[in-house]
């Protein structure tokens, strides 16, 4: 009797998500019947080559797709590919529109797509590019991710030109005066940027760093509305950047590229000359990560 309880308990707390699971893939026979075992689990295997390929379909079709058209593409009958479709949706990795029914990715293969995009992997696609632009603007070129108040560059290369910045890679920099940390600023939701304001410390650098709220506040809406970031001195009085946002195939901002170099050489008008190249060197890097579009225009699509 104890054990018939407990597994009446278990049976209860059961999550939604194995119960879908268990519809895609079927538990095999417990008679011992070997040949039916084996039956049972070609079955779930058809179930798993079917459901990826709903979920790839998918993926090709970024305005959605509906049932009938997704039901001929991956060469299913209609009410095979709903009730794949909708153990999906259960499971969160499908999503289907509440106006037109169509089916759209869902959040949780983003998260594991993302999760796949380590540090690594991304100083690999990086650098590259980094070391394209460090050639076309003779200055050092960064690529920073965001860490707590902060940015962290984790990949970086030196431009053919004397005098080059030695920062080196892992530096941690304030995101409030500097042109890649201001661009991440510019990425956060409002929400994520007033809990920035309320307790980071504005602490200045140089005589050039802002140290207002409501003047950070006033960049942090330019930077959005142009999708480019400027550092004056700010940071290091020796120094000039400038910065443009990196996207990932969400569409979400990842991180920051720029470039650097000595006021005496990178005048403010060299600085905004170059801010085309680094804007173009930013857009391939975006696509590398499979992002659609002007890397920019993701500063509205608050992460």
């Amino acid at each position: 009797m104890r054990s018939r309880t407990k597994a009446s308990t278990s049976e209860k707390a059961a999550s939604p998500r194995k119960a879908a699971v268990a519809k895609l893939v079927p538990a095999p026979q417990a008679n011992g019947d070997d040949e039916a075992e084996e039956k049972q689990r070609g079955g779930g295997v058809q179930s798993l080559g079917r459901a990826f390929s709903i979920l790839e379909e998918v993926a090709r079709h970024r305005e959605g797709i509906g049932l009938a058209e997704l039901s001929k593409l991956v060469g299913l009958h209609n009410s095979t590919t709903f009730h794949l479709a909708k153990t999906l949706v259960s499971l969160g990795y499908l999503r289907q529109e509440k106006d037109n029914k169509r089916y759209r990715i869902g959040r949780p293969l983003f998260a594991l797509a993302a999760s796949a995009l380590d540090e690594i992997e991304m100083v690999n696609v990086a650098t590259p590019v980094l070391e394209e632009l460090s050639r076309q603007t003779s200055e050092s070129s960064h690529f920073a991710v965001r860490m707590g108040d902060a940015v962290i560059v984790i990949a970086r290369t030196s431009g053919p030109g004397a005098f080059q910045l030695t920062d080196r890679v892992g530096v941690v920099r304030p995101a409030h005066c500097t042109a890649l940390g201001k661009i991440i600023l510019a990425s956060l939701r409002p929400e994520q940027l007033k809990r920035f304001l309320d307790h980071a410390e504005l602490k200045p650098s140089t005589p050039k760093s802002i140290t207002d709220a409501g003047v950070l506040m006033r960049e942090i809406a330019e930077v959005q509305r142009t999708g480019v970031a400027f550092d004056d001195g700010e940071f290091n009085p020796e120094v000039r950047c400038v910065a443009v946002p990196v996207t990932d195939f969400t569409g979400q901002v990842i991180g920051a590229l720029g470039i650097s170099g000595p006021i005496w050489r990178l005048s403010n008008q060299a600085l905004h000359a170059s801010a085309q190249v680094v804007q173009a060197a930013a857009g391939r890097l975006s696509a590398e990560f499979g992002a659609k579009g002007a890397a920019h225009k993701a500063l509205t699509q608050k992460v």
